[in-house]
């Protein structure tokens, strides 16, 4: 097993620049249309779909997304990471990266992993891997270029003060960031403490990949200032923005859409938005938003 999965990840070429699957494209369910968060579009949608299940959510957000792990098992997929790190992740950090220090780095991975869907705190990673800030800002340059993790990073206008300037992390796939994080099931996974921030990086790897194969230009932002005061996910396409919070609960607080308020001096034209959780219908909220359920995106 462990002599194939080597063969197989040395004879793969572009893995690292490639999304995997999405949750809707290994459950068979392809839209024909693109993302869309008007409420009709979002009705439409949901005609041709399952209800949604958390314990269907989380099982892929576990396994994630590479094909490889599809239908391993438990020990497999064990398999799998273990020598996709070891061999070709690590491999092309030394021969792209020139990163000397494997040992070092597989630590600086696992502290990542620590930070899914949270701020990046260069000391932190720094602390970990017992390296420099500015080697721990130069390693993550380097994942975010191969593609293993995202960076997504703060909203910035003129006409907006006192915001972040700092970005936040999220794994490209979420099986591997498990894998890192030593969460053995996806029940346990489920049910951890880590589980919002799993569903965090889930949802905003989702809207990734979606844009980023219907090949739709958008940018992605998100918003936080320094009252605290935070918006998941901003998407900007067409001179309109759409905001998105982002909640695990199936019944969250409607009220979270009322800070979307802030960016009305944005000048951009308000899109449609809402929260994207786990709730099992479309809702609306108001307007322009809804609670929408993660399985549509």
């Amino acid at each position: 097993m462990m002599k194939n999965i080597r063969e197989s990840l040395a004879g793969r070429i572009s893995i690292l620049q490639l999304y995997g699957f999405l949750k809707n494209e290994k459950d068979g369910i392809q839209f024909e249309d693109n993302l869309d968060f008007s409420l009709s579009a979002l009705q439409s949608r949901q005609k041709r779909i399952p209800r949604n299940n958390i314990i269907d959510v989380f099982k892929h957000i576990w396994q994630g997304g590479m094909p490889q792990v599809l239908h391993a098992d438990s020990e497999q997929r064990l398999e799998y990471y273990n020598a996709y790190i070891n061999t070709y992740l690590m491999r092309d950090v030394t021969e792209a990266g020139g990163v000397t220090d494997t040992l070092r780095f597989g630590k600086f991975l696992s502290a990542c992993a620590a930070l899914v869907a949270q701020q990046v705190n260069y000391k932190t990673l720094a602390e970990s891997a017992e390296i420099s800030q500015p080697t721990a800002k130069e390693w993550l340059r380097l994942l975010e270029g191969m593609g293993i993790v995202y960076l997504l990073q703060p909203y910035a206008s003129n006409a907006l003060k006192r915001l972040t300037r700092t970005p936040k992390l999220y794994f490209c796939d979420s099986g591997l960031c498990a894998h890192l994080s030593m969460w053995l099931t996806h029940q346990t996974l489920m049910t951890g403490a880590a589980s919002g921030h799993f569903f965090e990086n889930y949802v905003v790897t989702e809207i990734l990949k979606n844009y980023a194969y219907s090949g739709v230009k958008v940018n992605m932002t998100y918003y936080r200032d320094s009252n605290g005061k935070e918006i998941d996910l901003l998407i900007e396409e067409n001179n309109r923005i759409h905001p998105l919070e982002i909640k695990k609960s199936a019944n969250p607080d409607c009220r979270e859409v009322k800070k979307f308020s802030v960016l009305e001096k944005t000048g951009l034209e308000p899109g449609c938005g809402g929260i994207i959780c786990m709730c099992e219908e479309v809702i609306p909220v108001d307007e322009r938003n809804s609670f929408i359920p993660c399985n549509l995106i």
